[in-house]
């Protein structure tokens, strides 16, 4: 069974826009999403900046009955969710409704919610939870409100892989696409963690940047100075179709989704194996999944964190993967400007790299102003470049030593 499968529709909900063109125009302009915290006093803090959702307003796509049920990951997915079926133009009908699925995911879920009615049980009593409070922060309710919201009865779970959640998401629905067993998915993840809770947790383990006096040049992936991620929240929404489902109803094509790979480095619970070869490994999955030879890969958006240990690990595996070729592929880290998303950022970068390949511009690599020695390929930085790019592949890593890559290929009948 040869069903190709492809991206019809793009969601998107970040630091640096609430729509896909608003995004789209934020990594060309290479602009910052990052600032002070605002959702609370973080003067308290080592880390007091992140890459906050600003002017996002929940009634315009929920009921606001129903908003109290739904912590802001789940907001932010159903956000998402619309604008990708909106710009897809795929309708979900009583024919074709078993037939659509939704897969979902997120990394730390209702971490808000759960702090939230956690405080409330301590001070006022169990008696004063919310009945809502459950499923308002389960993570699996994020694809079960979208598909209550659209009417999708397909394939309907959450993958949870921490920063690799997205990515498994989306390669998961290809998969099942493939197989025959939905026509189209409605796949990526959603995130809201910028509460004290999260920030002290990731901050304690000397994960965060501090660079709180410069917040826009906090984020600097593969640069020598950087000195921690920076926390970001937001949803990415993808409509993975196959190929005949999408051409018969004349959709736009983005991009092929052809390849995708998963493993793990079996090494530690925060960290990567150090030589890269963990990574190096999903990556030549991704390559034989997709059946390409690695010469043709021309873009890679990197996992790129800005932590001290992630970008020298990840400049290795793609040296061990791709060998001389690769200092001809072009890498960029957007986390660089959107801040890392967690569970959302495999999904929000692979709608990235496929908007890369529909306009041919390679994102850049913002605040890559010293470049570490142990870094040395090519990052696009500072500026966005033109360039021909057939292949593109995401990459993501997380937490419990998990990696997920996808390949995307510049659409072709």
């Amino acid at each position: 069974m040869n069903r190709r499968v492809v991206i019809t529709g793009i969601g998107l909900i970040t630091p640096i826009g609430l729509t896909k063109e608003a995004n789209w125009k934020s990594i060309l302009a290479g602009k910052s999403g990052v600032g002070p915290i605002t959702r609370f006093d973080a003067s308290c803090f080592d880390a007091q900046i992140a890459g906050e959702v600003k002017g996002f307003e929940p009634s315009q796509f929920i009921e606001k009955r129903e908003l109290k049920k739904m912590d802001r990951f789940i907001q932010y997915a159903i956000a998402a969710t619309t604008e990708a079926l909106d710009d897809s133009g795929l309708k979900i009908t009583a024919e074709n409704a078993e037939r659509i699925g939704v897969i979902v995911g997120s990394g730390m879920g209702g971490i808000e919610t759960i702090s939230h009615y956690d405080s409330i049980c301590r001070d006022q009593g169990p008696k004063r939870v919310s009945p809502f409070f459950v499923p308002s922060c389960v993570i699996n309710l994020a694809p079960g409100q979208i598909s209550i919201k659209t009417g999708a009865k397909g394939p309907n779970f959450s993958p949870v892989s921490a920063c690799a959640t997205g990515t498994h998401a989306i390669g998961e629905a290809f998969h099942i696409i493939k197989r025959g067993e939905a026509d189209a998915i409605i796949a990526g993840g959603a995130e809201a963690t910028i509460i004290p809770l999260a920030i002290a947790g990731f901050g304690n383990m000397r994960a965060l940047s501090t660079r709180n006096d410069a917040p826009e040049k906090a984020s600097r992936p593969f640069d020598f100075e950087r000195d921690g991620f920076v926390m970001g929240e937001g949803a990415g929404i993808l409509i993975l179709e196959e190929l005949e489902h999408a051409e018969k109803r004349g959709a736009r094509i983005y991009a092929e989704l052809i390849g995708f790979g998963m493993n793990s480095d079996a090494y530690h619970s925060t960290a990567p194996t150090p030589d890269g070869s963990g990574a190096a490994r999903c990556l030549e999955l991704t390559l034989a999944s997709a059946g390409i030879k690695k010469e043709e890969v021309d873009y890679i958006n990197a996992h790129g964190t800005s932590t001290l240990v992630n970008d020298v690990m990840e400049t290795k595996a793609i040296k061990l993967a791709f060998g001389e070729h690769a200092r001809k592929i072009l890498i960029s880290s957007t986390k660089s400007m959107t801040g890392h998303l967690l569970g959302a950022a495999g999904a929000v970068e692979t709608a990235y790299s496929a908007l890369t390949i529909y306009h041919q511009i390679a994102p850049p690599t913002i605040n890559l102003e010293n470049p570490d020695p142990e870094c040395d390929l090519d990052y696009v930085p500072n500026e966005a470049r033109k360039a021909p790019i057939k292949v593109a592949i995401n990459n993501s890593f997380g937490f419990g030593s998990t990696n997920a890559c996808v390949a995307l290929q510049k659409y072709q009948s």
